[in-house]
């Protein structure tokens, strides 16, 4: 096979390689529709994982285009301080912030048989309108959609040679219209391959700079620091998001630990059928995990083979870095494996993000909001099942236009558009998260004040121009983020303690 690919360009290689993957996509799927009866099936499946299956599945959602294609850029750009911002610092608080979230989560999202992060809201507060609003809030999560479609359209065009526009039609079309039929039970088989491969093309990336490393660590920072000295600096303050250690350790600590706080991350553990399984599931996902994160050096060595981000003259976007390095530094045969890692990194993250909202939609805003006729036919399982098919749909169109327009028209990366919408959900998400599990007599309006203290802060940060960091064109989301956090936790807690508790809730 490595002999016959050496003799094709990685252009056909690449289209072979994509027509495998969606047969072998649609296969699964097809396997998970026959399994799926019911949105309670499409939301959280129906078939018995094993615990590891689902702790890959788990680090794939995770650690998605963003940590495999659009991150790397920034690094490559902005230098070591990006690695320590996006390859140390969020990954230990998100880990930790996993396994100390995702057991009382589990517990009583089991408990209340909750299929969406809103309802867990809504069940666990005992209120309908805290949940419709979440279910509001998750919309917010469309911007994380665009971040991948636009990373896995990079990726592909350079793969296969062609314009950008029509690998970005072709991949909304086949991702939103497979999702409409397999939902949990066929994501969970497609999220673990597409883990293996993943582990396979991270270590290939890692490894794939040694020969920078001949003359030892310092050989490789004096080769950075021959292209630029800021590039091996702590601290850049020439970049717009890793300017000093405010924004490099303290806000990303803090987006860290509150990252988890989302519908495809934690609603994954309700795959499991059994408490015992949940160390298990832990463990293989925070180590698989870990290990995605530092797949972010690779932009470092993209760097070093375009010091002035340039090919044949042509302007390097940050976005295209990764795969613009691929597709010329790796032969043929790694190329494609590698290509189909970081395809895989971007759909596995998309296929959860789309299950979870067209989910969302269905389950917690239109059987609320709709007309009570209305809501009388969605109690028809297949009727529901058909409609959360053409809130797929929507969705993809909506998808499609965010996404051409990020292509065409990016503020420096597609992760500041995307960081701003992702990380507002979660900030507001972070305090009702962790009072319902740890402080269960806490007064439902403390946490309903400090989810709209989150928003507020966050968006009037980043619109605002508040503050010295928020006066450049590019404006970094994870400070607005940050404050946010911190102002919806410092409510939270302050209400938690003048409002009179209410009766524990047992999870």
């Amino acid at each position: 096979m490595l002999t016959t690919l050496a003799f094709v360009s990685i252009q056909q290689a690449t289209a072979v390689l994509l027509l495998v993957y969606m047969a072998a996509v649609l296969l699964l799927v097809i396997r998970g529709y026959r399994q799926t009866k019911s949105m309670d099936d499409y939301a959280v499946g129906s078939v018995h994982f094993s615990p590891s299956f689902v702790g890959l599945s788990l680090a794939a959602s995770m650690t998605s285009a963003a940590t495999f294609i659009i991150n790397p850029g920034l690094i490559g750009t902005y230098g070591i301080a990006g690695f320590i911002s996006y390859g140390l610092a969020l990954p230990i608080a998100a880990v930790f912030s996993l396994v100390l979230l995702t057991k009382g989560f589990r517990k009583y999202g089991s408990k209340v048989a909750a299929l969406t992060l809103a309802q867990w809201m809504g069940k666990r507060y005992e209120s309908p309108r805290f949940a419709l609003f979440f279910a509001f809030l998750s919309l917010l999560l469309l911007a994380f959609v665009v971040l991948i479609c636009v990373g896995i359209t990079q990726v592909l065009a350079k793969g296969l040679g062609l314009e950008p526009l029509w690998i970005l039609i072709g991949v909304i079309s086949f991702v939103f219209g497979y999702m409409m039929f397999g939902g949990a039970n066929s994501m969970v088989y497609t999220n673990a391959i597409q883990a293996i491969s993943m582990l396979i093309v991270a270590v290939i990336l890692i490894a794939s700079g040694y020969q920078h490393f001949e003359a030892g660590i310092q050989g490789f920072v004096d080769k950075l620091r021959a292209i630029d000295p800021l590039l091996v600096s702590a601290t850049n303050p020439a970049s717009p998001i890793f300017r000093d250690f405010f924004e490099i350790i303290f806000c990303q600590v803090i987006v860290g630990i509150a990252v988890v706080c989302q519908p495809h991350i934690l609603t994954k553990s309700l795959l499991l059928k059994k408490e015992e399984d949940v160390n298990q599931y832990l463990t293989v996902g925070a180590i698989v995990q870990f290990l995605f994160f530092l797949v972010v050096i690779a932009g470092l060595y993209a760097r070093l083979v375009f010091p002035d981000m340039q090919q044949n003259g042509v302007p390097i976007a940050p976005d295209e870095l990764i795969s613009t390095y691929v597709v010329t530094y790796f032969p043929v045969a790694l190329g494609i494996l590698i290509i189909f890692g970081l395809m895989s990194a971007g759909m596995s993250t998309l296929e959860g993000l789309i299950q979870s909202l067209s989910t969302t939609i269905t389950e917690d805003i239109v059987k609320k909001v709709a007309p009570e006729s209305f809501r009388e036919k969605l109690k028809n399982h297949a009727f529901a099942m058909a409609f959360n098919r053409w809130v797929i749909v929507a969705l993809g169109f909506a998808a499609f236009a965010l996404s051409y327009e990020q292509l065409i028209r990016p503020n420096v990366s597609v992760a500041i558009f995307a960081q701003n919408g992702v990380y507002a959900y979660f900030s507001c998400a972070f305090v009702p998260v962790l009072f319902g599990m740890f402080h269960t007599d806490s007064d439902r309006r403390a946490v309903f004040a400090a989810a709209v203290t989150a928003l507020i802060v966050h968006f009037g940060i980043y619109y605002g121009g508040i503050g010295p960091y928020m006066q450049e064109s590019v404006r970094n989301p994870a400070i607005p983020t940050a404050m946010a956090i911190l102002s919806a936790t410092a409510v939270g807690y302050a209400l938690y303690f003048l409002l009179p508790r209410t009766k524990k809730v047992t999870p």
